[in-house]
């Protein structure tokens, strides 16, 4: 037994929206225990869904589509699977109401066109949509074989799979045994040094470990097996610790951890405070640190030093220093860091100047090329030089230098500990 995800909508082959819908089945799929092993997405065209729809039900007893349920001459889906089944589509009166009441709630006249969304195959159930008109349905037009259908909107189909589908599938027996998942993150270590160091657990049953690598940060996925969430995190737990014990500082957090929400964390034991001095990040390090809820109660902000006027006016860079070295440049980034410590009075001040490209690069400076200063509460500096690669586009080097300079510090909290 096994769930077929099928999101329909041309605009996700046309790369116009992120597929969230099918990152969040996957996911749910996992946490129930239902084996997937296949996704399709097909445009808003009936010949080629049926085409989808007739492999589909041949190797899937759970079918799960997302998409292609609203009012316009586009939105086909249950037309199309009707018709595939050889089932007429029967107006549904409570349905119907349904949406009438919305639409009055609203202040809104309901149209014509919306009449169609009270349309679902002769026997099918209704998945009401508590938000949104277009409702869903759960519907067996054939023994061994169970079709769900959602809305394309990811907060409408999460909230109408969490109170619906879900109690529907664990009535019908799944759920007995889920896949709980630990996501380990690691930074300053590459995958194949990672993958090397922990080849041995690979070869696990369950839990299972497997590696993933993205932006600079590397994840090791360990997932068990078991009746309950409690029970998988027993049979995840001594492996985690095992290998977060070999992988030592590089090691940094789990699942929705983040580089700047540790730093924070770390920051908040130690009552201490962080202002940033930016260049080639043009603020998105400020930006990371900010996204952490609470962020207010220890980075007090930071100066987004762009020009070289800026850097000897608001952060007491030597000028013969940018004149003998450049703005990227260890002294700089040193002097940068210790200035917004100054400047904005706190304990830490961290600091990233670089080239991000895709010009400006030299033989001796090339793109890519990122220094990081940290001043500590004692007011000794000192940076590190990081060389990104020429080939990595501008956002990719800004963001990769962001999350270095983010590193380099929680590595000197650790050792303050």
């Amino acid at each position: 037994m096994s769930a077929e995800v099928i999101c329909v909508g041309t605009e996700l082959l046309l790369g116009d929206i992120i597929n969230a819908n099918a990152q969040f089945l996957g996911q749910q799929l996992a946490r129930l225990g239902i084996p997937h092993y296949h996704q399709s997405v097909v445009g808003d065209n009936p010949e080629r869904l049926k085409q989808v729809v007739e492999i589909a039900s041949t190797r899937s007893p759970i079918l799960i589509f997302t998409g292609g349920l609203g009012p316009t001459p586009d939105d086909l889906t249950t037309e199309t699977i009707a018709e595939f089944f050889d089932t007429p589509l029967v107006e549904r009166p409570e349905l119907l109401r349904d949406i009438s009441e919305k639409f009055a709630k609203r202040g809104r006249q309901m149209t014509l066109n919306n009449r169609k969304q009270a349309l679902m195959p002769e026997g099918a159930d209704i998945l009401y949509n508590p938000a949104g008109s277009a409702s869903g349905m759960i519907w067996q037009p054939r023994p061994n074989l169970t079709i769900l259908t959602f809305p394309g909107v990811p907060s409408e189909m999460q909230q109408m799979w969490r109170e619906t589908a879900v109690p529907y599938l664990k009535r019908q027996g799944w759920g007995k045994q889920i896949v709980h998942s630990r996501l380990l993150k690691f930074w300053g270590i590459g995958e194949s040094a990672l993958a090397e160091k922990v080849a041995s657990f690979f070869e696990l049953s369950n839990p299972t470990v497997a590696p993933y690598g993205s932006k600079g940060e590397v994840r090791l996925r360990v997932s068990a097996k078991a009746e309950d969430e409690a029970a998988a995190v027993e049979l995840i737990s001594p492996i985690e610790q095992q290998l977060c014990q070999i992988a030592g500082q590089d090691y940094f957090g789990a699942d929705s951890d983040t580089l700047a929400s540790v730093v924070g964390h770390l920051l908040q034991n130690s009552k201490e405070t962080l202002s940033v001095a930016e260049s080639c990040t043009g603020g998105g390090l400020g930006e990371m640190l900010t996204s952490v809820a609470g962020s207010s109660e220890y980075f007090s902000g930071g100066i987004i030093a762009y020009e070289n006027r800026i850097k000897v006016s608001l952060l007491g860079v030597s000028p013969e220093n940018l004149n003998q070295l450049g703005a990227v440049s260890s002294a700089v980034a040193q002097q940068m860091a210790l200035g917004v410590k100054q400047r904005l009075e706190t304990s830490w001040g961290l600091s990233i100047t670089g080239i991000a490209g895709p010009s400006g690069g030299t033989e001796t400076k090339p793109v890519g090329l990122v220094y990081v200063g940290i001043a500590d509460p004692d007011g000794t500096a000192e940076s590190r030089e990081f060389h990104l690669g020429q080939k990595r586009q501008r956002a990719a080097i800004q963001q990769i230098g962001a999350c270095h300079a983010l590193d380099k510090l929680r590595r000197k909290l650790l050792v303050g500990k």
